[in-house]
């Protein structure tokens, strides 16, 4: 017998529903709008038709016939990210099942997909975050052609996700699928490579031995195996009901796979416009689904990159979802996943002992989830709480039972910790987000001189010379978002943990991004208000003495920081591309809100 909604979880959902009223309204009023003025085809000009229909070849008679709904692609393929390689022949495919159920479709758009561990380190990353925008720009380039009853959304990657979800909410009338294609199989140990990896900061390792370890661990099709923010999108994705049950953590090119393709499809014509079962996506996602995705992201020890695409997502549904939420329910959500770099096993690990089934399960029986959420399955939320799997060609969910590794997965009554890892902190700096559930919890204090730089090579630089063999508080700043974008300073992690390896105290403070493999170093990240424009941060000096605490959820220093003037904001950087994004830049909003420029000068 499940238990009834945990009190913390009522209270969040009702806050946030609360403070959204007027701008959920205004989003309800918008869809049921597009709507009334997109709803059928019959209403596009001849002329407008003819073109639509060009290029459909054997899809064509059914098309101008009109005899079932036309399905809409969005894909983000390119075979430079190992996981959008598998989407190439996506579309085919896609079209094929839809015909099997008198549906059609077409590839309505492309969005671009980088990937954040080729540009990890590199000027490149500093496009990152607005990338997320410019997704979500280009689905919307797609569905503005009004020729559509239903959606699917093929991406799985860190900005990627967000960027489609938060173009395709603004065409929330229509109903959606996300479709992943699943992880690649698991490589070297997570262990052995995080050791290589700080014997190169340590000058012990070479370049090619360093290659080689790398190599072993991304060596395939499919998504990055670490718990990081491409698979924290697939478990969210689940958590709201946006993906076929069960179907985020299945491997390429498999017969389940494919299976899982095809239904989705069928689902979404099933739940279009045309079908008989209409589940708009604006509807889908709503304040409790919005909720339950903060709740795995928790339970699962998941990506600190979605303390900022969450409450973007969030505000593209007209939803507004803030850190004191994510904090509160933190208290209250118990970590129950344990996948590296939080732990030792990968995703195919944590798919194995019983993966998102087991962890949704647990919640909904510890009313520690929204159970009466609308998704796009055939049933209610709880069919999430089983697995698919295959009888003969025959797609099926059965029971997922206990865990099959309780070094991965536990149950509610004997979690790992006893919350959700995801701590705010507040001070004379500003607030900020820190990760609890990947750090050792005697580490989460740190009081010690800060020392001051303003990009993460002058901390490596710092870091060879032997200058920071010392209890040290890191303070990068001028990483926020409307500085250069907020990029992920990832690769102050082997440099770091080497520090703290020596005995060190050592914590970091930037207005900057760590990403989805933040790891055993306590970090205050995310810093707001950022330096640019005189922000705490821009106030501090070396040696000031800086405090990070997440057991008193402080971050300030004893200096006193209105006496000071702030350091002069740098000229922005050019190069790469980066002078493209400087309208994103000026007018992005802060990272609680989402750091987003489109939503900050759209209204929403």
């Amino acid at each position: 017998m499940s238990k009834p909604l945990h009190d913390t979880l009522h209270k969040v959902t009702q806050r946030v529903i609360e403070r959204s009223r007027p701008t959920r309204s205004a989003y309800l009023d918008l869809i049921a709008r597009a709507g009334e003025s997109m709803g059928d085809r019959s209403s596009v000009s001849c002329s407008n038709l003819a073109h639509v229909y060009a290029g459909m070849g054997e899809d064509k008679a059914a098309m101008v016939a009109g005899r079932g709904p036309n399905i809409g692609i969005v894909t983000a393929y390119n075979d430079m990210l190992s996981a959008h390689a598998p989407y190439y022949r996506y579309p085919e495919r896609l079209k094929v099942y839809a015909r099997e159920v008198g549906a059609t479709a077409q590839v309505a758009g492309g969005t671009p997909a980088m990937c954040d561990g080729v540009t990890q380190g590199e000027v490149g990353m500093e496009l990152s975050l607005f990338s997320r925008d410019v997704i979500a720009l280009s689905a919307a380039v797609a569905f503005s052609h009004a020729v559509y009853d239903g959606a699917l959304m093929l991406g799985i990657c860190d900005k990627i996700v967000p960027g489609l979800l938060m173009g395709a909410l603004r065409f929330g009338h229509l109903p959606m699928i996300f479709v992943p294609s699943g992880p690649m199989p698991t490589g070297i140990p997570n262990k052995e490579k995080q050791r290589v990896r700080q014997l190169y900061a340590e000058g012990k390792a070479t370049r090619a031995e360093l290659l080689a370890s790398e190599m072993a661990s991304y060596h395939s099709q499919g998504t990055c195996t670490f718990f990081g923010t491409a698979n924290s999108n697939q478990m969210m994705m689940e958590m709201m009901g946006l993906h076929v049950p069960g179907s985020a953590f299945i491997q390429p090119g498999t017969k389940l796979r494919q299976a899982l393709d095809r239904e989705a499809v069928h689902r979404v014509a099933a739940i279009s416009r045309k079908g008989d079962d209409y589940r708009p996506l604006g509807l889908v996602v709503d304040e409790k689904a919005v909720v339950n995705a903060a709740v795995g992201l928790l339970a699962t020890g998941g990506s600190t990159n979605h303390a900022i695409h969450l409450p973007a997502m969030a505000r593209a549904a007209g939803i507004i979802f803030d850190w004191n939420d994510l904090s509160d329910l933190s208290h209250a959500v118990p970590l129950i996943a344990q996948v590296y770099p939080n732990g030792a096993g990968d995703v195919n690990n944590f798919h194995d002992a019983g993966g998102m089934g087991f962890v949704i399960g647990e919640l909904l029986e510890a009313g520690l989830a929204h159970p009466d959420i609308l998704t796009v399955g055939r049933a209610g939320f709880a069919e999430y709480a089983r697995e698919p799997g295959l009888e003969g060609d025959d797609l099926v969910w059965r029971d997922v039972g206990p865990s099959g590794d309780d070094t991965m997965l536990r149950p509610v009554s004997n979690p790992f910790k006893p919350d959700g890892g995801m701590r705010l902190l507040e001070g004379n700096l500003g607030r900020a987000c820190f990760k609890t559930s990947a750090v050792d919890e005697a580490r989460w204090t740190v009081e010690a001189p800060a020392r001051v730089f303003e990009d993460q090579a002058a901390v490596t630089a710092a870091f060879k010379a032997g200058e920071l063999d010392r209890d040290v508080v890191v303070v990068v700043r001028f990483q926020g978002p409307r500085a250069n974008g907020m990029p992920e300073l990832h690769k102050l992690t082997p440099p770091l943990g080497v520090l703290q390896d020596r005995g060190f105290k050592v914590a970091l403070v930037t207005d900057g991004r760590m990403s989805g493999a933040s790891g055993k170093v306590p970090a205050a990240i995310h810093c707001t208000p950022e330096a640019l424009g005189g922000g705490p941060l821009a106030r501090l000096r070396d040696g000031d003495i800086v405090r990070v605490c997440a057991v008193t959820g402080a971050l300030s220093t004893a200096a006193d920081l209105s006496a000071r003037e702030p350091v002069p904001d740098p000229r922005p950087a050019i190069g790469t591309g980066r002078e493209l994004f400087g309208m994103m830049r000026r007018f992005a909003d802060g990272a609680e809100q989402g750091a987003s420029a489109m939503l900050a000068t759209g209204g929403m």
